[in-house]
């Protein structure tokens, strides 16, 4: 006979765990201690609820699993930078990040195992999408960085960016599910407003966020305000052009204030010229935002190169100029292949 597959007992909420509890003429409240166990104390198995009967785990073990995450290597760079390559219940690979600063540490996770996209000049690009990852897996991500952002860097966790492998509106309600818990008291309790999620520019999803009234904020892959030059570096760009990404990010202010970020590569020969200078800052004036000029990290190929310093100041100069923010973000982790456009698990 065949043996029925246990249900992972994280995709339950907290009323169906109590609803199970009672099904089986326990206390509702049990379902309530469990879920803390699940969520506020990241149990990795049913023996560690210290405070339930071993007779209750033993039903528990019968009737669910906790797919959590491992961290198979854990790498740390020169500059305190620590990469995971996180080890999935079905045996997939993903990568998260920690970035430390002396002010704060910001995990870096992924929502996809691979990457739905196109984007020439990023490595998890060249992976196929295998999957969507589940809301507890992005969540596992973030108490694994926690733990080692206390260990090693004697403060908890900060921030949390939406920039790991895989494109976040492509996976768009278990990234929302996994937010709701990393947000709420029930279990991390971390402020909406110090997570950041990046997209590549999905205008039909981003205007769905502004309807969600969601509170964390925005952030663009854009590279290039000018339609051919952008297509031909992602070129998804010719399904989603500018002007509706531009429609899509005026939508998203005008219903939430937040201005978005948009980060954006310098490259030798692609995109370097003071013709897309003049259109990143006319793209900026639309709506209000802020530039993070990033610095590229080479994957092997050599189409793609760093921008000079010169190319970097005239950015600079033209968008302070126009009355634009803008920083030149340098990349953490290079040693360790954990910069921006580098996670590809190449273990």
């Amino acid at each position: 006979m065949k043996q029925a597959v246990k249900k992972d007992i994280r995709a339950l909420s907290k009323e169906q765990l109590r609803d199970f509890f009672v099904s089986e003429g326990d206390k509702a409240f049990r379902g309530n201690q469990v879920y803390e166990w699940l969520w506020q104390k990241g149990a990795h198995s049913f023996d560690d609820m210290t405070n339930i009967s071993k007779e209750t785990r033993k039903m528990l073990e019968e009737n669910f699993v906790i797919n959590h995450i491992r961290v198979d290597k854990m790498q740390r760079s020169n500059d305190g930078t620590i990469k995971n390559a996180v080890r999935l219940h079905d045996g997939l690979v993903v990568e998260s990040v920690l970035i430390p600063t002396s002010t704060r540490t910001t995990a870096c996770v992924s929502s996809q195992v691979g990457c739905s996209l196109d984007c020439k000049f990023c490595a998890t690009a060249r992976l196929k999408r295998m999957r969507n990852l589940n809301p507890d897996e992005i969540y596992d991500q973030v108490v694994a960085i926690d733990r080692e952002s206390r260990l090693y860097h004697g403060r908890p966790l900060s921030n949390i960016v939406f920039m790991g492998m895989g494109e976040p509106l492509m996976n768009y309600n278990n990234v929302l599910k996994a937010i709701e818990k990393i947000t709420s008291e029930e279990g991390l309790g971390m402020s909406p407003k110090r997570i950041t999620v990046s997209t590549s520019g999905v205008p039909k999803m981003i205007k769905k966020m502004a309807d969600d009234e969601v509170k964390f904020k925005l952030a663009v892959s854009l590279h290039s305000a000018i339609d051919e030059v952008r297509t031909e570096i992602m070129p998804f760009n010719e399904h989603f052009p500018l002007k509706d990404l531009k429609e899509a990010l005026t939508y998203w202010y005008d219903k939430t204030k937040n201005k978005i970020t948009y980060e954006y590569v310098v490259w030798d020969g692609i995109n370097d010229q003071q013709k897309d200078i003049n259109a990143l800052v006319k793209f900026c004036k639309d709506v209000p935002s802020k530039v993070n000029l990033i610095e590229y990290n080479p994957i092997d190929d050599g189409q793609f190169q760093q921008a000079s310093n010169k190319a970097i100041d005239r950015y600079v100069d033209s968008l302070e100029q126009n009355g634009i923010t803008v920083t030149v973000r340098r990349s953490r982790g290079k040693d360790i292949d954990a910069a921006c456009g580098q996670l590809a698990n190449k273990e």
